[in-house]
């Protein structure tokens, strides 16, 4: 059995655009991935809500994606394959970050995960680096205008750039979701049913025939 963690933020999670709940299992990227990889493998779903890469969100500061993830990488092992897509909220204006710089904080996490494994289950899992979708240019409409301004969608345009060059130092695959998927017009962020099941599918063909 090939474990498969997807380690994420509110996409990952399943996040719905017009309502702020969950889309069912059957339509979440993940849960599609185990229908398309089937029953040789097990995909566990690690998304939630505001998770960032590295830094404390001040209102919820249990939102950092670095103290989780070696709890979860342990509590899961042995884990396989990661798939780790994170970084577009740490595009909030309380962040004031750049690209480059979410990039090496997604450096750090993927770092972790290559120590951590290393020790504690024995091997490196194959990691698949995932650049987020573009935060959408609708975003001054979106009930989350206020938490990202129009200057996050120029700066998640330029995440394909920084994550190919962690995921190439790295020795990770790489996957430009940017390139195959858009957010949802109702928020410019969230993905729709759609999204999720071109990315799903996407995810299985690299799993299929390069891992």
């Amino acid at each position: 059995m090939t474990t498969v963690l997807c380690y994420g933020d509110s996409n990952t999670f399943g996040y719905v655009p017009e309502t702020g709940l969950r889309y069912p299992k059957e339509v979440r990227y993940t849960g599609r991935l185990q229908q398309l990889l089937g029953e040789g493998y097990t995909v566990i779903e690690e998304g939630c809500n505001g998770r960032t890469t590295i830094y404390d969100d001040p209102i919820d500061g249990w939102k950092n994606g670095r103290d989780y993830l070696k709890p979860c990488l342990h509590s899961h092992r042995p884990v396989d394959i990661v798939t780790m897509m994170l970084g577009s909220n740490d595009l909030k204006t309380t962040f004031h970050l750049t690209a480059d710089r979410i990039a090496a904080g997604v450096e750090v996490l993927v770092k972790d995960i290559r120590s951590h494994t290393a020790e504690k289950q024995g091997f490196i899992p194959k990691i698949i680096l995932i650049s987020p979708p573009e935060i959408g240019t609708g975003i001054r409409t979106s009930p989350f205008y206020g938490a990202f301004h129009e200057r996050a969608i120029e700066e998640s345009r330029k995440f394909p750039e920084y994550y190919r060059a962690v995921a190439d130092r790295n020795d990770c695959y790489f996957l430009n979701a940017a390139e195959y998927i858009y957010p949802s017009d109702t928020d410019s962020l969230h993905l729709t049913p759609e999204g999720h099941k071109i990315l799903a599918a996407k995810l299985a063909e690299m799993i299929r025939e390069e891992l």
